[in-house]
């Protein structure tokens, strides 16, 4: 009788923004549950340190510095991965970025597009060069990591929201496109307190207004991701699943 109902021995995961928060929840607890990791993030050293703890582990590792914001740089992330592992069974798009901005006026150019690359067109590009192999190998599941900023925009973060949004969108569109050998879902994150959070003040308040009256613990997020990467979500695909504390719509 199978016990592990997220059993993930012999996968390969491939996690962006993988060296903290979110991000480096989600890799430990798919090597915890047997999965070989690609950990990549801007800065390698950061990488590396959370590929030893993986190693640690009993698991293989690889560590890579990408920005994916950069085009370019992402095709070397698909290119190194499968010279490393000869596969991805599962990829999730967690890195990103929400600066805010004074006005939609004073939001420069500069800012805008960074946000947008960061947010929305690095995980379409990452999917686009993943995803054809996972169909040509049979199977995948594919984990976008997007933001209740997307469902309740504010003009504060207007092109986080707006790029979030279409994480939301293209969800959808590489579900048809893929399916039905793989499977692309995505996670509408609410306010965790992970690093980025002391910059939003008292945490005993964030996220009043939600059911259960609290920001996230970054380990909540987990059981969500491992049950989107595992086999026990076989049925589940352009799904939006919200981890949020109970935020009204």
């Amino acid at each position: 009788m199978k016990t592990d109902y997220f059993d993930l021995s012999g996968k390969v995961a491939l996690v962006t923004g993988a060296s903290r928060g979110l991000g480096y929840e989600m890799a430990m607890a798919f090597a915890r549950h047997g999965a070989d990791l690609i950990i990549t993030s801007r800065k390698l050293e950061a990488c590396e340190a959370v590929a030893q703890e993986v190693r640690a582990l009993g698991r293989r590792a690889l560590a890579y510095a990408c920005h994916m914001g950069e085009w370019q740089q992402i095709e070397g992330l698909v290119d190194a991965a499968y010279a490393e592992f000869g596969k991805v069974d599962i990829l999730v798009n967690n890195a990103g970025m929400s600066p805010l901005a004074p006005s939609s006026l004073e939001t420069s150019e500069g800012l805008f597009d960074k946000i947008v690359g960061v947010n929305f067109r690095g995980p379409f590009r990452l999917t686009a060069l993943v995803g054809p192999r996972m169909v040509a190998a049979g199977s995948g599941s594919i984990i976008m990591i997007s933001s209740t900023g997307a469902l309740r925009p504010s003009p504060a973060f207007a092109p986080y929201a707006a790029a979030k949004a279409a994480l939301n969108s293209i969800t959808t569109s590489f579900a048809l496109e893929y399916g039905p050998s793989v499977r692309v879902n995505c996670i509408s994150a609410g306010p965790f307190l992970t690093n980025i959070s002391t910059a939003w003040g008292d945490p005993q308040h964030i996220n009043d207004g939600a059911a259960l009256k609290r920001a996230g613990r970054p380990e909540e997020i987990v059981s969500t991701a491992l049950y989107l990467a595992s086999d026990y979500s076989s049925y589940t695909s352009n799904a939006l699943i919200k981890v949020d504390g109970g935020l009204a719509p």
